[in-house]
């Protein structure tokens, strides 16, 4: 379970910064997609290592009931032989008692200790969806940006192509060049816009983290917990 843990913790702290620029660099999604994949991965095994400790928690809580039940009926028996005068069977029942008693205190140990590691199988599967989450919308948005990358590299060959037109000297030629430049500077005015826009939401996504360390001191300075 530790294992699982680790691993779990290893992606979620993640940097995501450094997985979608190496994406950017390579040109390709690849990266994204196999982080994508490893999330997945490990959300299935959370989803039955949690199903299988929180089956635990409430087969020990029954027994921990059902123990408490016995030890109580046991506490009136002594009572009981005692009020008979019955020394005999009163100091059988309080050893079977103590012995219920012990059993119960293990049982309520290991209660504890399952529900805290349910507990934090839970806390970790909400924290790796919104990873998931984060990273699926951050893929998308990398391929806009792929995009406009390679409309861009399309600009640049069409403008370089034109710098070849202005210098054959003919003053039709010439025009046409001087109309198209212009076709393309408002296009490229178009891009930058968009371009400006995604750039934006990237921020606003990758900032979070900011943005949660805030958080975390505003509830430090109230007191509250998490």
């Amino acid at each position: 379970m530790a294992s699982l843990l680790e691993k779990v913790s290893t992606l979620i702290s993640a940097n995501l910064h450094s997985i979608i620029d190496q994406a950017l660099q390579s040109n390709s999604p690849a990266v994204i997609d196999q982080y994508i994949r490893q999330v997945e991965n490990n959300l299935a095994d959370l989803e039955d290592a949690a199903a299988t400790i929180g089956g635990e928690v409430r087969s020990i809580q029954r027994k921990v009931h059902e123990f408490e039940q016995k030890a109580d009926e046991q506490d009136k028996a002594i009572d009981a032989f005692l009020v008979e005068g019955n020394e005999e069977l009163a100091a059988a029942m309080q050893s079977r008692l103590n012995s219920t008693q012990r059993l119960v205190a293990t049982y309520q140990e290991q209660l504890v200790r399952q529900k805290d590691e349910y507990d934090k199988l839970l806390g970790a599967k909400v924290k790796l969806e919104a990873r998931m989450q984060t990273m699926k919308q951050e893929r998308e948005e990398l391929l806009a940006l792929l995009e406009l990358a390679k409309s861009k590299e399309t600009t640049v060959k069409a403008i370089k192509s034109l710098d070849d037109l202005m210098g054959v000297g003919d003053s039709d030629i010439n025009r046409i060049a001087q109309s198209i430049y212009a076709r393309l500077d408002k296009a490229s005015a178009a891009s930058e816009m968009r371009a400006k826009s995604l750039d934006e939401e990237m921020d606003r996504v990758l900032d979070r983290s900011a943005i949660n360390n805030q958080l975390a001191e505003r509830r430090k300075k109230l007191g509250v917990s998490e």
